[in-house]
């Protein structure tokens, strides 16, 4: 008796920008499910990437099939179970157990027999060949963008991201604030902790809305973003963003930083003839 587990996936990567939605994907499915007299035990929904091994959800459907409870996958397309050859060759593996028997898709034709399961391992190949030349893709444009002096992440407190132009602009509202964080601390009469209390009179908030903490703070004093570097892929970039302190006075911070936390130990004068 074909009993089958209806799998719907949609993660927020890139990989699936162009997949149905997770609704649109029931749809389809339960409507597929009617018209070919399906029997679905069970709907499962997971909105994670299949590019890595460790679904919590798919497998907890693989081990249902194992328990022997369904024999049986509904899902959109191939893709969606699999964009890795650990998951896909689980597939695999399960039908050549015969564990699982049947596999239906609304936009895929396969037939249980060694031409399917090979046909099947193809379009399993080509999941995971999109997903490294778009990762590979990817990469080489971010490359590129480093090159150009481009920081490819979250502008820091004191910037913003400008969507438009895709570059880095000064923040006005904060970077007053922003340098005279530098400024305070190099005085040397400042806690981060008192930083954190100058931001929060200030009205500052993080980029989550959150009140600044003290490694917040830390941060911020440590980063050569503000001098006009940055560091990508563990090396240091010359940026083409405008820069709100000088290299000098964050050189600075750093000797203030790297001062205060090697204090030396106070070391209690011994009292003659009492051993302590």
């Amino acid at each position: 008796m074909e009993k089958y587990i209806l799998y719907a996936r949609k993660s927020t990567d890139t990989e699936d920008k162009q997949v149905l939605s997770i609704e649109a994907q029931l749809s389809e499915l339960r409507k597929f499910a009617r018209d070919n007299q399906l029997i679905v035990v069970d709907e499962l929904v997971e909105k994670r990437t299949a590019k890595m091994p460790g679904r919590p959800v798919f497998d907890s459907m693989i081990k249902r099939i194992i328990n022997g409870e369904v024999n049986g996958i509904l899902a959109w397309h191939p893709d969606r179970l699999a964009r890795n050859s650990v998951d896909g060759g689980q597939i695999i593996y399960l039908l050549d157990q015969t564990l699982l028997n049947y596999l239906r898709f609304p936009v895929f034709q396969f037939e249980n027999t060694s031409q399917g399961k090979f046909m099947l391992s193809i379009m399993f190949g080509q999941s995971k060949y999109y997903v490294d030349s778009l990762s590979e893709n990817t990469k080489r444009g971010l490359r590129a963008r480093v090159r150009n002096g481009d920081f490819p992440s979250l502008a820091p407190f004191g910037y913003l991201n400008d969507r438009r132009t895709k570059s880095i602009v000064l923040d006005k509202r904060y970077v007053p604030l922003a340098k005279e964080l530098f400024e305070r601390y190099v005085q040397g009469d400042q806690t981060l902790a008192q930083l954190a209390l100058f931001l929060k009179e200030k009205g500052a908030l993080t980029r989550g809305g959150k009140l600044f903490k003290e490694d917040k703070i830390k941060a911020i004093l440590q980063n050569p973003f503000y001098y006009g570097h940055f560091r990508y892929g563990g090396e240091l970039h010359e940026g083409r963003h405008k820069p709100i302190i000088s290299k000098s006075l964050w050189d600075k911070v750093q000797n203030t930083i790297a001062r205060r936390g090697h204090k030396q130990p106070l070391v209690k004068a011994k009292i003659p003839f009492l051993g302590f």
